[in-house]
């Protein structure tokens, strides 16, 4: 095979694409050998399923025993597939001859790395955290101050990278070392921006996280077998293996699961109870009208076999088949725009962590678009817009010192009683 010059990357001695280490799949120029890029055409497409389905079992068998733990360590799971994204996209414009002069220069990645971290989670943990210790009056007064004060400690310890990125600065490499700085802070707002969404959907309840992110997997494996038995017609250059038939079998088979899912797990009260804190005991609460039965008659016209003429829709199930219409149609394009990125930078894969798959980014990409559109949907269709006293104590709590609380309650109970004492 000839190499074309023009091609060449930077860094690369030939223009052809690099694999990453443990990759099971070969570089589109390697299947023109095999006179197609299509999978039906791939001779070792059997050996390449046996391999993917291997690493599907264990990962969606690990993925059930997680969201079986509950909210936190689902939330754990979040954060280790945070930092092995970040390890990827970090490797990925890393350069060993540059780092080896710079000693401690890859400390600072994680060290931003873990601000932002810090920063993102206490915004949005604090007031469960609150919620969590708020018997034990040393830990509250602890946990308050931490809430208080946590911007300000975000913002120093940005600040300190900072600095330390300003004075490890050296000679014939700052455009290196300034390179990386812009790359790391792209990374982390696709990183946390993603995780972000994700979290707060698992502490709504764990249906708006596991849902979605079903979705994406049922669509990606619905997609896989159906160009692998049927593909013919390729759907988009960026990814030469993605065919119409995959897209449209994919899109059908998502939308059904999807009305299906929602039926399954809504009926289970412990995932579609929010999370109030960071405790780990099973929820117990009233599902709310999405959650509840709707019954409906079937027609005459029916088939026979059809064991009752009644059947049970909960409501959140016409939500879910929009939430499975954008995994179907626009989710996927998070993967194309993955795929564009891995051929700008001449890679296959963006790691070998899942063997089959490629690396965790390379399984995230679809999710990343998924996780906001689920929450931004639920903000903006599901929860009610009016004020509710949840609402109203949340803010409470956070916003006001024990003293202000017992003002709070002193005040309220006064008006209590002085309007129950002039309806007498």
């Amino acid at each position: 095979m000839q190499n074309d010059s023009n091609s060449s990357a930077p860094g690369t001695p030939s223009g052809r694409i690099r694999r990453r280490r443990g990759s099971n799949e070969v570089p589109p120029e390697v299947v023109k050998a095999n006179g197609n890029h299509l999978l039906v055409n791939d001779r070792s497409k059997y050996k390449s399923m046996l391999i993917r389905a291997y690493s599907s079992v264990w990962m969606i068998g690990g993925f059930a025993f997680i969201i079986y733990m509950g909210h936190l360590y689902i939330w754990a799971m979040v954060v280790v597939i945070q930092i092995f994204m970040a390890k990827e996209l970090f490797n990925l414009l890393r350069r060993a001859h540059e780092d080896r002069q710079l000693p401690g220069f890859r400390l600072l990645n994680w060290h931003f790395f873990f601000t932002a971290m810090l920063f993102v989670y206490g915004r949005m943990l604090s007031q469960r955290l609150v919620n969590t210790v708020t018997l034990d009056k040393v830990l509250y007064k602890l946990v308050s101050k931490f809430v208080k004060y946590h911007m300000v400690t975000c913002y120093f310890f940005y600040i300190a990278g900072f600095m330390w990125f300003i004075l490890t600065l050296k000679k014939k490499m700052y455009k290196y070392q300034f390179s990386q700085y812009a790359w790391t802070h792209m990374i982390l707002i696709v990183v946390f921006t993603q995780s972000a969404f994700t979290v707060a959907n698992i502490f709504e309840g764990i249906f708006w996280f596991l849902l979605p992110a079903s979705l994406i997997v049922i669509n990606d494996i619905a997609a896989y077998f159906f160009g692998f038995f049927f593909g013919r017609t390729p759907l988009i250059k960026l990814s030469p293996k993605k065919t119409w038939e995959g897209f449209i079998g994919a899109s059908v088979t998502t939308i059904i699961s999807a009305f299906l899912l929602a039926n399954m797990f809504g009926r289970f009260q412990w995932l579609t109870c929010p999370r109030k804190d960071l405790s780990t005991g099973w929820l117990d609460c009233d599902p709310g009208p999405l959650f509840k039965p709707e019954y409906f008659t079937l027609p005459e016209w029916f088939p026979a076999w059809f064991l009752s003429r009644e059947i049970a829709v909960l409501p959140v199930q016409w939500h879910a088949l929009l939430l499975g219409l954008f995994a179907s149609i626009i989710a996927p394009f998070g993967g194309f725009f993955a795929s564009g990125f891995k051929r700008a930078f001449k890679i296959k894969d963006f790691g070998d962590s899942i063997p089959g798959h490629g690396g965790m980014t390379d399984r995230m990409d679809c999710q990343m678009v998924m996780a906001v559109f689920a929450y931004i949907y639920h903000q903006s269709f599901v929860v009610p817009q009016n004020l509710s006293i949840e609402m109203i104590l949340d803010q409470i709590i956070l916003n006001l010192t024990f003293e202000e609380q017992l003002a709070v309650y002193s005040k309220l109970g006064q008006i209590i009683q002085e309007r129950t004492f002039g309806e007498s």
